[in-house]
């Protein structure tokens, strides 16, 4: 059978898809399946107008019958006394009717079966609506978010606000149930269960949603509530084997903690009488460590909400803004570029409009095909893996592939001063649902010593990093060990060396991606190597110059 035009122009759009999973790792490539499904569903209308012009045509034939036989039926012999009746019925008999049983039984559906067949093997997987779902409950973490917030769309710097169904909601705590994410599961399915008390029709019951939501409050230790919804699921049920069962144990469990809480009771406020005088010493101290004794998983998730920033008013009078030329670099001498101090130590600087929206648009072009899941340095073995703590996908651009690559590896050598001859190549990068990139080094520290060996142009001495798109909300490239906090902003890029001049680390730059709320976050960015910097930057004469 010959495939027709579309279908032929459908696969060599989709050609490029088909070497790239993990789809929820790059927005960028996300848009395509927003197109494969938009022929989807023209392909779908195309079979309901078949569909309806066959049983229009099927209609005029009975209406037209009906008519003919109603009279007919009326004087049997005297309409057969015509020759042309009697013709016509035989006629009718032998090949009308044949024909229309052809017209019935004929399958309209062979184009559009054909085309969700095609597309079907480039469409997302379970890891992709997993990873997705994953995705919505980090975000959920991250900025602090209720679950009836993100059900409702209402999301800062949303353009297309869309709510989420009891369905979904079930869904999402089913990825959080199957990953005993028990303190999720509660979330989402409390919130379908109040979506379904609210009246929205739904497949689901509230019996399905009680029974997970019941159990999950159960797995968190939470007995009196886990009963609570236990019988508020047998009044709908009285029947259902498993929370019979479950509402008998929970109520025994109940009352056995009742009694060792008593005894707990009273053996506690005698210790506490002991203990108050001394507890009462101790409060001012741990009140005094107890900002530097905050988790870096919190600082990096309060930083990307915008708080615990730490720059003081008198920090803040000492960061500058000028234009800036590098020692009065002849490409910059008519034309100095815009440079904004970000933060003073670790020393970040911006540089504003310092990339076109014509070279960001190329730089794209030529990424965009190339996209693969994003690796890591994995320490152990000095190789490139996946990890779930890097969503995103990345592509590399070499200088000799396109002028523009060129003219950019230009650019930050004249603005740094630095060797790009043993620089990594031109790595760009699109973030997916939630995407992110959690605190993590650029540099190779004392413990990884074959970090960089397949390179051979030693350890990365700075890092060079564009914007290339505004993000609605999150985002942010966050510093948690010093409290800093860089928004992404189209046209941009920042810089930061990340060893000392001895050539020893400076840890003060363990950074991390936020992840992006709303919005589609694109980044380049440039690893700089010591090797070929070695008038460029001369070595420090004391460790943490």
């Amino acid at each position: 059978m010959e495939l027709p035009c579309w279908c032929l122009l459908l696969l060599s759009c989709l050609e490029s898809l088909s070497a790239n999973n993990d789809f929820f790792t790059s927005i960028g490539q996300m848009t395509d399946l927003l197109y494969t499904e938009k022929d989807l569903v023209t392909s779908l209308k195309d079979y309901i107008r078949a569909e309806e012009n066959k049983l229009e045509q099927v209609k005029r034939w009975a209406d037209r019958l009906d008519s003919l036989t109603s009279t007919a039926t009326q004087d049997p012999e005297g309409f057969l006394g015509h020759p042309v009746n009697a013709f016509k019925l035989m006629k009718r008999l032998n090949t009308e009717w044949g024909n229309l049983e052809s017209l019935v039984l004929s399958d309209t559906t062979d184009g559009f079966i054909s085309n969700l067949t095609i597309q079907r093997q480039y469409f997302p997987t379970e890891e992709d609506q997993t990873g997705a779902a994953k995705a919505l409950l980090r975000l959920q973490d991250t900025y602090n978010l209720d679950a009836n917030t993100i059900s409702t769309g209402d999301l800062p710097g949303v353009k297309h606000k869309n709510r989420m169904t009891v369905e979904d909601c079930y869904e999402l705590g089913k990825v959080a149930y199957a990953e005993a994410d028990y303190y999720h599961t509660e979330l989402w399915m409390a919130q379908a269960l109040r979506q379904l008390e609210e009246g929205e029709e739904s497949p689901l019951d509230k019996v399905t949603v009680l029974d997970y939501l019941s159990y999950a409050i159960y797995q968190q230790g939470d007995l009196k509530r886990a009963l609570e919804y236990t019988k508020k699921l047998l009044q709908l049920d009285p029947e259902h084997q498993r929370a019979n069962g479950n509402q008998k144990y929970f109520e025994f469990q109940l009352e056995k903690q009742e009694k060792q809480d008593e005894t707990a009771e009273k053996e506690t406020q005698q210790q506490d009488r002991e203990k108050r005088d001394t507890t009462q010493k101790k409060k001012k101290k741990q009140s005094q460590k107890s900002l530097s004794l905050i988790p870096e998983r919190k600082k990096y998730e309060m930083l990307c909400r915008g708080e615990g920033v730490r720059m003081t008013s008198r920090r803040q009078s000492r960061l500058f803004c000028r234009y800036y030329d590098n020692k009065h670099n002849p490409r910059f001498v008519l034309a100095p570029v815009k440079q904004q101090d970000e933060w003073d130590r670790p020393y970040i600087v911006r540089y504003i409009d310092i990339i076109s929206e014509a070279e960001m648009d190329k730089i794209k072009q030529l990424a965009k095909p190339r996209l693969r899941r994003a690796t890591v340095h994995d320490p152990q073995t000095g190789k490139l893996t996946t990890a779930h703590y890097r969503v995103s996908k990345s592509a590399w651009l070499t200088a000799y592939e396109d002028p523009v690559v060129e003219k950019i590896n230009q650019r930050i050598e004249d603005l740094t001063g630095l060797e790009m001859d043993t620089a990594e190549e031109l790595q760009v990068a699109n973030y997916g649902v939630g995407g992110q990139y959690e605190p993590h080094f650029d540099f190779g520290r004392k413990d990884e010593p074959d970090a960089f060996k397949e390179l051979g142009t030693g350890n990365r001495i700075a890092t060079w990093l564009f914007y290339m798109s505004d993000v609605s909300a999150g985002g942010a490239t966050v510093f948690p060990d010093v409290g800093a906090s860089v928004g992404p902003q189209k046209g941009t890029a920042v810089f930061w060396y990340n060893l000392f001049a001895s050539g020893e680390g400076d840890y003060s730059t363990r950074h991390a991606a936020c992840p992006v709320l709303v919005g589609n976050k694109w980044v380049s960015n440039k690893w700089i190597h010591e090797r070929g910097q070695e008038w460029r930057r001369p070595c420090g004469l004391s460790e943490n110059e």
